[in-house]
């Protein structure tokens, strides 16, 4: 059985069922744009903070620049107040796909305004939230969730029954509380349940690193697709690596060294092409874990982390792989 197919949110159909997951301060447009090389079927953009669009900050307006992107592409929002949420909601779904509501990051800063799974604890408060989003909105509303809280709070059953009621197109659930952050292991059975509980398209989220974890997911789950977050770190052809096995059964051989420096390249280019230098020093991470587990990787991660220009970054990498 082919797990792999062709997904339809509301009106907009996606290649295939492979997502990539919204990140802040990894999924941008540089690293959007490589995973789109690699088959994924949507990608989504950092979450923005729907308090900041609505007293119009530049930044905000920013992440989400998607210009020379294959569509589709989702984007998603967070906030707690229906007034920013309903002028947020207007303004993206100008130009995005998929309008994505964040319910699920776990981050303090985002908790501590009522944001993100807070509203996990207030599920009326949710639901108006998601009736404002859907009544501003011009495209499909879907919504990312957690399990629940904590252990005492398991609230994603009924979340997500509410969700279909007020007419939310489709749901991401991630295996996990807020309490858990990203320890443990992700909970598949929430996720079969929530499956089990509503018709609209069930996206399951957590611990999908290849292809094994991926089928895994599908069969025990039955979800209709797979969202891949911290999976993606350094490698953005996971997705090309689950299509491939999902579909044949058998493991893709890692990228070569060059093909790897070829997409830490075009990394590098894409970034500094959108922000200037500055994109150099928030590129480290990437590096990091594209590199991870090479040969003296620890070292070569040291140097780089005073290096501030494009130029000095290309030759210590290339150097770098030369050595291997």
């Amino acid at each position: 059985m082919s797990y792999i197919k062709k997904l339809k949110i509301g009106n907009v159909e996606l290649e295939n069922n492979l997502i990539l997951a919204p990140m802040a301060g990894v999924t941008n447009r540089p690293f959007r744009m490589i995973c789109k090389q690699y088959g994924v079927g949507m990608v989504c953009t950092e979450m923005a903070s729907a308090r900041a669009m609505f007293h119009n900050d530049l930044k905000t307006k920013r992440l989400l620049n998607t210009e020379g992107e294959k569509r589709p592409i989702s984007m998603q929002i967070f906030g707690s107040d229906e007034e920013s949420m309903a002028y947020a909601a207007e303004q993206v779904s100008k130009i995005a796909d998929i309008l994505d509501i964040n319910m699920g990051c776990p981050a303090p800063k985002v908790v501590k305004n009522g944001d993100g799974s807070k509203l996990l604890l207030d599920l009326e408060k949710a639901e108006s939230i998601l009736k404002t989003v859907i009544a501003h909105s011009k495209v499909p509303v879907t919504l990312k969730i957690r399990k629940g809280w904590d252990k005492e709070n398991i609230v994603a059953v009924e979340i997500a029954k509410i969700a279909e009621a007020v007419g939310i197109s489709a749901i991401t659930i991630h295996g996990r509380t807020r309490s858990e952050f990203y320890t443990g292991k992700a909970d598949l059975d929430i996720i079969k349940q929530v499956k089990e509980s509503v018709h609209i398209p069930v996206i399951g989220n957590g611990d999908v690193v290849d292809g094994e974890s991926a089928k895994r997911m599908f069969e025990y789950t039955g979800v209709d697709g797979i969202m891949i977050g911290r999976g993606t770190f350094g490698r953005p052809w996971i997705f090309k690596e689950i299509l491939e096995y999902l579909e044949t059964g058998k493991k893709m051989e890692e990228p070569s060294h060059d093909e790897k420096l070829r997409m830490i390249e075009e990394h590098i280019n894409l970034a500094v092409e959108e922000k200037g230098e500055i994109a150099v020093k928030e590129l480290r991470k990437h590096i990091a874990w594209y590199t991870k587990n090479l040969k003296n990787s620890s070292e070569f991660r040291n140097s780089i982390n005073k290096i501030e220009t494009k130029e000095e970054l290309i030759n210590k990498i290339e150097e770098y792989f030369k050595s291997l």
